[in-house]
């Protein structure tokens, strides 16, 4: 098949991975770096030595810092910057976009401030007929397996049929499997809120406790993240999915979740400020959390693993202390 002109905005290891994934299935990618040093170098070197080294940017991967030159013309665009960089980024991009661009995003996270998803920034920086186009990857990934060639497997969801099963028929690769859905805030919410279970699976490995309590922040995690989900539309079988259960526990027991990282350095006595001055990449839990906690509150939704996180991340609640409120709530019914 003919090689589609594709635009990725956002040259972290994710949306480079995706540059390198898409190249090499013969599509032409121009990858969007803000800085013009970084993108020159990484023209030059064709790697991104920074955040994922060790695999090279096939020849119709270029990367630029011009934002308009990389999305005018593109028949699909991919958003993934860090969620709360999208009202700017993209914001600013869809001047350029041409009416029946189809934007894919793959960032992941709630807005602060006005709780978000990331559907609803869109509905207000996008034009109306790109919006309603738009489409969201997610799914259990990481950066380097899938710029290595290695299986796997991701969900797109979007309400236009027509433009998703265009974009899912596009970018699917050999070893890079899509399933299609359109529970758009299901995936959504299952890629935003894992992160922060993530962080307490990290949590309680660094402070020394074993496979069970891990496995116990998994699965009432799910349960949390399904309630909250089916509270703002979403259907309660995705959360079983590759964007649910799936994304969940890659993200709590992989050693390459920046999220599980940030959790294994608390639990081992690490602060907050020295933990996020050492990271070279946004874990997108650390916000998420705060957000989540205001949208369950806003909701009335029990989310006790989320109000746990948002204690230790943003309140300094000793772990012990936090562990003992989760173990001392009131028994209740497993479905509850």
């Amino acid at each position: 098949m003919s090689g589609e002109d594709i635009a990725v905005i956002g040259a972290g290891s994710y949306g480079t991975c995706l540059a390198v994934l898409f190249g090499h299935h013969g599509h032409r990618v121009s990858l969007y770096n803000r800085n013009p040093e970084t993108s020159r170098e990484m023209n030059a070197v064709r790697e991104n030595t920074v955040y994922l080294p060790g695999h090279r940017l096939p020849d119709s991967v270029t990367v630029t810092s011009d934002l308009e030159a990389s999305v005018r013309g593109k028949r699909f665009v991919l958003g993934v910057t860090p969620s709360h960089g999208i009202r700017e980024v993209l914001g600013k991009a869809a001047q350029w976009m041409d009416p029946d661009t189809i934007v894919i995003n793959a960032s992941k996270g709630l807005e602060e401030g006005t709780l978000h998803t990331i559907d609803a920034v869109y509905r207000d920086i996008l034009p109306a007929r790109i919006a309603a186009r738009a489409t969201y990857l997610s799914g259990p990934t990481f950066a380097g397996e899938l710029a290595a060639g290695m299986p796997a497997a991701i969900v797109l969801a979007g309400r236009d049929a027509d433009a998703t099963k265009e974009a899912q028929t596009a970018l699917m690769a050999l070893n890079f499997r899509i399933y299609a859905t359109d529970d758009v805030p299901g995936v959504l919410l299952g890629g935003a809120l894992k992160n922060v279970v993530a962080i307490g699976a990290g949590i309680s490995d660094g402070f020394g406790f074993g496979s069970n309590t891990r496995i116990m922040l998994i699965t009432r995690g799910l349960a949390e993240i399904t309630r909250l989900g089916v509270l703002l539309g979403a259907h309660p079988q995705t959360f079983a999915g590759l964007s649910g259960m799936g994304d969940l526990v890659l993200t709590c027991s992989g050693d390459s979740s920046r999220n599980r990282r940030v959790g294994l350095a608390l639990g081992q006595g690490k602060s907050m400020a020295t933990i996020l001055g050492e990271m070279k990449q946004v874990a997108e839990g650390v916000k998420t959390t705060k957000v989540a906690k205001a949208l369950a509150a806003k909701l009335g939704c029990d989310a006790p693993i989320i109000d746990a996180m948002h204690a230790i991340i943003h309140e300094g609640v000793p772990v012990r202390e936090v562990m003992t409120r989760l173990l001392s709530r009131p028994p209740r019914m497993e479905r509850d």
